[in-house]
């Protein structure tokens, strides 16, 4: 699959905020994984998938990511990549994994996290490009995403 970068310092942070806007966010057009799962994205999303924090700890997402920006189309791209690998995602506050939070990283690594609302519907969470290569390894040693009927709903052929 390609991936299309955006050329980020050509842009404003308004023109940004529209194209997210326009690529997510309308109803009209909705957004599908390749495995038929659909996913939400609202506005005011934007500052949280957009913004990084000057110290991790504070969580304050107080700096516009460059680099967060050019990959935006990336996030649609991730989500109908069949060759993504599939995890489970880490649920800070409860300090546990849990199949009700997706991972799906690509190339690179390029992930892109979404949160299941009900039986293939799912809101999106985050997405960013992992700097380090120990980060990359504990996302790969993470547990598997399960395909869980309450996620997915049952086989076609159980039904």
């Amino acid at each position: 699959m390609s991936y299309k970068k955006i050329k980020a310092q050509k842009m404003t942070e308004a023109e940004f905020r529209q194209l997210w806007k326009d690529e997510y966010c309308d109803k009209a057009n909705p957004i599908f994984t390749f495995d038929k799962i659909q996913v939400k994205f609202f506005e005011d999303m934007f500052d949280h998938a957009f913004y990084e924090s000057d110290d991790r700890q504070a969580r304050d997402k107080s700096i516009l990511s460059l680099n967060r920006l050019e990959k935006m189309l990336w996030i649609k791209e991730t989500l109908c990549d069949p060759d993504a690998v599939l995890k489970q995602g880490w649920d800070r506050d409860q300090k546990t994994y849990h199949n009700s939070r997706r991972v799906a990283l690509v190339k690179n690594g390029y992930v892109v996290i979404i949160r299941f609302t009900g039986e293939l519907r799912a809101k999106f969470v985050t997405a960013y490009e992992i700097q380090s290569t120990d980060n990359v390894n504990t996302i790969m040693d993470s547990p598997d995403w399960i395909r869980d009927e309450a996620y997915v709903g049952k086989k076609r052929d159980e039904k």
